[in-house]
């Protein structure tokens, strides 16, 4: 998985006071956990962008005073009105112990389901997932060239040896549901059927 770098300050106060401060100076107060204590620290506003305002998932590589932590992000608090960020939070990561995040899926293949005016429902577009950090998928791939109307997509038809699905095995992943417009076709299909059936044999 691709990291983001995101440089920061330690905090020596971790008041309200000293917190305001930072925000009303463009900073982010942050806070790193997971690891033997937590590590508080404050990076500028725009170096969450590629983190945050993204629809893609990445780990952070957190440079705070000469040290370089891996982590996830775990939680954000944005603005109530402004939508600015007021407060990050990171889980630390270790290259032996597994981790769960949220990852987005991605669609390949054509359903044929759907050629046919079914409906497209992606019901889960992200799953989580627990591995390793070096584990990580950016995204996992979902292939739905094989789905007829009435077909599901089970996260187990996902599996992968790298990563556990955080998901009972019956998740419906995506499915091609019937549509207004497949009921006319399979109508009219039955219609032509039936007046082959009747029409007179060609005679020599």
């Amino acid at each position: 998985m691709k990291s983001i770098t995101i440089k920061g300050s330690k905090r020596e106060s971790v008041g309200k006071v000293a917190t305001k401060a930072l925000r009303n100076a463009g900073m982010v107060p942050c806070v790193i956990y997971g690891g033997d204590k937590p590590v508080h620290f404050s990076a500028e506003e725009l170096a969450f962008k590629n983190l945050v305002y993204t629809p893609n998932v990445y780990t952070a590589t957190i440079h705070v005073d000469g040290q370089k932590i891996a982590a996830i992000l775990q939680d954000i608090q944005f603005h109530p009105v402004t939508d600015k960020i007021l407060h990050v939070d990171f889980y630390q990561l270790f290259d032996d112990k597994e981790v769960t995040m949220n990852i987005p899926v991605k669609l390949t293949g054509t359903s044929p389901g759907v050629l046919n005016g079914g409906s497209l429902r992606f019901t889960n577009r992200k799953l989580k997932v627990k591995a390793l950090p070096a584990n990580l998928p950016d995204f996992v791939t979902a292939d739905i060239s094989s789905l007829k109307i009435g077909n599901k997509l089970f996260v187990t038809s996902l599996a992968n040896d790298d990563y556990t699905f955080m998901h009972p095995d019956n998740t419906v992943v995506v499915q091609v549901r019937t549509s207004r417009n497949a009921v006319e076709e399979d109508l009219d299909d039955e219609e032509s059927t039936d007046e082959a059936a009747e029409a007179p044999a060609a005679t020599e």
